[in-house]
């Protein structure tokens, strides 16, 4: 099976190395043709067009970092659609609308192709190792085809359903790690502030009720200083604010959602929109003054696990 990857960005990259790191044939493209040297010096093709990757490619993976890229990506000037045909399979792996990938796989599908919204979950660091969490939506019997790649690219695929419930599911699944995150931040801060060991402090939250994969992870990098998680403000922005559109569409008046939004965009205003999602602490170290740092934690995040074989995980 011939594989094609557009979007070779921060995920996009660690999920195109684990396809050909597997040993399968692979096709990428990016806007920033540099990106893709290090993959075709490894091997892999080039595509000149989405189109001309459609046609050569059995399975198309997007990764793309907004609706509109996608949307340029699929329908613009050379874009997917001009390329698919009966048989090929679409997976938009990006962290979107669910309104647009249906909207998008509907023209897929009228191709005689199949469509997956099958974002991610877990953090680069896992994505480095094929070890992230992936959600599929699709029909089972895409989802079957699809099964053998995306066990490549991930440990734990779930079907959550037809297409759109994937998309929906994440991004419940980043306004989780967005309210985790800030809770994060506000309980080091006043640690410290109540004159508390910051390092005690990480193991005390770490070996009690109130971990979490966020704590155990992003508040390294807080801790650090270098608040790298390779995933910026803006993107958090999106992300929640599709959970609010969520909840907006559905009737449901939510009280903490907002709030998060708020914080979010006071912290591009401050920081730029680009800043690190983690470096919303600095909200609160410039309130209080205090530098939240520890030394011992590590600069960047590293998936020590073994990379293991993917698995479906079956709904009880």
């Amino acid at each position: 099976m011939k594989i094609g990857f557009i979007g070779l960005g921060n995920v996009g990259a660690k999920l195109a190395g684990s396809i050909l790191r597997n040993g399968h044939d692979l096709t990428v493209r990016d806007l920033d043709q540099g990106l893709a040297q290090p993959f075709l010096e490894q091997g892999a093709d080039w595509a000149e067009s989405p189109a001309d990757m459609a046609r050569a490619c059995d399975y198309i993976i997007t990764c793309l970092p907004s609706p509109a890229a996608c949307a340029e990506v699929m329908e613009g000037q050379g874009g997917l659609l001009e390329g698919l045909s009966e048989g090929k399979i679409w997976a938009e792996m990006s962290t979107t609308d669910a309104g647009e990938v249906r909207r998008m796989a509907e023209l897929v599908i009228a191709k005689g192709a199949s469509a997956i919204d099958c974002p991610v979950s877990g953090g680069c660091h896992r994505a480095a190792t094929g070890n992230i969490s992936i959600f599929a939506g699709c029909t089972r019997e895409t989802f079957d085809a699809a099964l053998p790649v995306l066990t490549t690219l991930g440990r734990r695929v779930l079907h959550t359903g037809e297409v759109g419930t994937a998309s929906t599911l994440k991004v419940m699944t980043n306004y989780l790690a967005t309210a985790n995150l800030l809770t994060c931040c506000e309980a080091l801060v006043t640690m410290n502030a109540a004159g508390l060991d910051l390092a005690t402090t990480y193991e005390a939250i770490k070996i009690s009720s109130g971990t979490s994969f966020v704590h155990e992870t992003e508040s390294q990098l807080i801790l650090n200083g270098s608040r790298d998680v390779n995933f910026t403000m803006d993107l958090v922005a999106k992300d929640i604010g599709l959970f609010q559109k969520i909840a907006d569409d559905a009737g449901v008046n939510l009280e903490i959602s907002p709030l998060l939004i708020e914080i979010f965009r006071d912290g591009m205003a401050r920081y730029g929109d680009r800043a690190q999602s983690d470096d919303i602490i600095r909200r609160l170290e410039d309130a209080t003054g205090l530098d939240i740092r520890a030394p011992g934690f590590p600069a960047d995040l590293v998936d020590e696990e073994p990379e293991e074989a993917g698995y479906e995980v079956v709904v009880r």
